[in-house]
């Protein structure tokens, strides 16, 4: 009896080890493993290489054009050896032509190609939000799991000591057989939750390997102790959802299509060329010829492409700035609730740990003196190690709540 008050009694001081794992990976180091290497976060990064590369070639002119082939030869092929004969006029042409764009339209193109790695860069960020929320519920669902192992571990000593003092007991007529068969049952369904319990550890483990690019089965250990960040201090700061990655990559998207825009607005600016002609001759003096080019987009039938791409990107960007509009309400709204729920999570949690369990451990020490006096009954004794057991579980789940909704929390206002 003094064995099972010594365990009651040290019920929060007990930390036992269950596996020897190879590796230790804190949520900090977790969370910048997955930043750095998962596949996602790295599409981006070619992404925006690739974007930067079509930049650099953004203010490229069209190649030149080299042309050549006879001009103006007779079907009488023996005319050609006529030096003299006016008629004559059979050459060789040879032709180079270049057109040179308007360095406004290049650089438009230049700035448009340019704002696209932004939206990349952008969209890249939010990814990585994405998987640090991930990983966070994942690692705290193992922390907390692994709490609850603890508990367990601790309340089936209780009842492995409590049924053997029991049975002693019993053989003195001090205790009833029945009530011996309910706690070995209890004592049986401990090991059902346990191999719950190991079974939500085993599905955390995959989901974080797989985070950190490691194989599945891949042993570890995680952080011993893990507090809540109590954002309860905060006050629901709605406008810093303003600076989300994704509302900016929406942002920087409309600003794109604004300079999409201008591009095809320029687009009706002239490009100019040139060409030059050397015409070797067979019976008359060489000749040469130099043109200048101009395009003259404004043409009716040209500049209505133009005009209409214009147009229907400027509808695109009001369509846009709606859709931005809403997802600031829908943030703002998602922000407010995860705080509110915060504040009622949190007031449990503090009444399980301040009063709630306490007085359950009051009532199961209470009720091991009674049995240790012979004057308590063992089926309340097991009622009172029930509850208990029930009421940390429940505390440990309402702890899980709160370090959800605190990586929610942080999602939306998207904190590293």
């Amino acid at each position: 009896m003094k064995n099972i008050l010594l365990i009651v009694a040290l019920l929060p001081c007990v930390n036992i080890l269950y596996a020897q794992d190879t590796t230790h990976i804190s949520l900090e180091n977790l969370l910048q493993q997955v930043e750095a290497n998962f596949p996602s976060v790295i599409k981006y990064q070619y992404n925006i290489q690739s974007v930067q590369a079509r930049a650099e070639g953004a203010k490229a002119w069209m190649p030149p054009t080299f042309s050549s082939g006879p001009m103006s030869f007779p079907y009488r092929l023996n005319m050609i050896k006529e030096k003299n004969n006016p008629m004559n006029q059979a050459g060789v042409v040879f032709s180079f032509e270049q057109m040179i764009p308007n360095t406004s339209k290049l650089n438009a193109k230049k700035n448009y190609i340019n704002s696209l790695a932004e939206i990349e860069n952008s969209k890249g960020e939010w990814t990585k939000n994405e998987l640090r929320r991930e990983a966070k519920i994942l690692y705290y669902n193992r922390y907390v799991t692994e709490k609850k192992q603890i508990v367990l571990k601790e309340s089936e000593q209780i009842l492995q000591l409590l049924i053997t003092t029991s049975e002693e007991k019993f053989s003195n007529n001090q205790s009833q057989l029945q009530t011996i068969y309910k706690a070995k049952a209890r004592l049986a369904e401990l090991s059902n939750m346990l191999l719950m319990l190991d079974r939500t550890i085993a599905e955390s483990n995959i989901g974080l390997n797989i985070l950190t690019l490691r194989d599945v089965n891949t042993a570890f250990y995680i952080d011993t102790f893990i507090a809540p960040a109590n954002y309860l201090l905060s006050s629901a700061d709605t406008a810093s959802v303003l600076n989300r990655s994704d509302i900016t990559a929406l942002t920087k998207y409309i600003q794109s299509m604004k300079l999409e825009q201008r591009l095809m607005k320029i687009g009706v600016r002239p490009d100019f060329g040139i060409r030059a002609d050397h015409a070797q001759m067979f019976g008359m003096p060489n000749q040469w010829t130099i043109i200048g080019m101009m395009t003259i987009p404004i043409a009716p039938w040209s500049s209505k492409m133009f005009s209409s791409e214009a147009k229907s990107i400027g509808l695109n960007i009001k369509s846009m700035e709606n859709e931005k509009k809403t997802m600031e309400l829908i943030a703002s709204r998602m922000l407010a609730e995860k705080l509110s729920m915060l504040n009622y999570e949190n007031g449990q949690y503090k009444n399980y740990n301040q009063r709630i369990i306490p007085a359950y451990e009051n009532n199961l020490q209470a009720n091991l003196l009674a049995f240790k006096q012979n004057t308590g009954d063992f089926f309340v004794l097991l009622d009172a190690w029930e509850m208990l057991l029930m009421k940390k579980l429940e505390a440990y789940d309402k702890l899980f709540s709160i370090l959800k909704l605190e990586a929610e929390y942080e999602y939306e206002r998207e904190i590293k």
